[in-house]
């Protein structure tokens, strides 16, 4: 019986796995990015959740996907001078208490040290729903995002996620004096 070229590869990788325990992908295989990330599930902290700095406000949130992970980003108007991000049993509004619903098998909460208004009292930050602030219909990690509210200086979001999986948050500057508050969240433990 003739074998052939296909089965011939076959076989060597069997042996290569075999003799060596490395798997070596065929050329033009495609597999899954490994990330590098030496991320955690453990509380993050930036201040002590002190009220943001006179002038900061949150103006808006966005979602985006990535190879490795979801991503929810905050822009502020002023530097970011503080933020919380931790696991919670369940993500509760500003102000009352109230817990908020979200879909997900766990919440993160995530308080920035900022208002979604002005001194004035005005809205700088108004999602087309609260329930639903940012659409991630269609993500890997993400189930949902929910504006808790602002109160005293302080602004609270509810992120529901498939599970409780390791996460970062980071602040870059800008634009303009302005800053961004982003929490990446993995899609698997690695």
């Amino acid at each position: 019986m003739r074998r052939s070229w296909r089965t011939a590869m076959v076989g060597a990788a069997a042996v290569l796995l075999a003799v060596t325990g490395v798997v070596v992908a065929p050329a033009g295989a495609t597999s899954h990015p490994y990330c590098g990330q030496a991320w955690g599930s453990l509380p993050k902290q930036l201040g002590n959740n002190d009220p943001g700095a006179p002038g900061t406000h949150l103006t808006g949130a966005r979602a985006g996907r990535h190879d490795c992970f979801d991503r929810l980003v905050f822009d502020l108007t002023g530097p970011a001078s503080g933020y919380r991000v931790e696991y919670v049993p369940q993500v509760t509004a500003d102000g009352s208490g109230n817990p908020i619903p979200l879909r997900g098998g766990a919440f993160l909460s995530i308080v920035l040290a900022a208002t979604a208004y002005d001194a004035n009292g005005q809205p700088t930050y108004t999602p087309a729903s609260r329930s639903e602030a940012v659409n991630v219909a269609g993500y890997t990690t993400f189930r949902q995002v929910a504006f808790a509210g602002s109160f005293e200086g302080l602004t609270t979001f509810g992120l529901g996620v498939r599970a409780k999986l390791p996460f970062r948050v980071t602040v870059l500057a800008g634009p303009g004096g302005g800053s961004r508050v982003i929490v990446d969240v993995s899609h698997r433990w690695v």
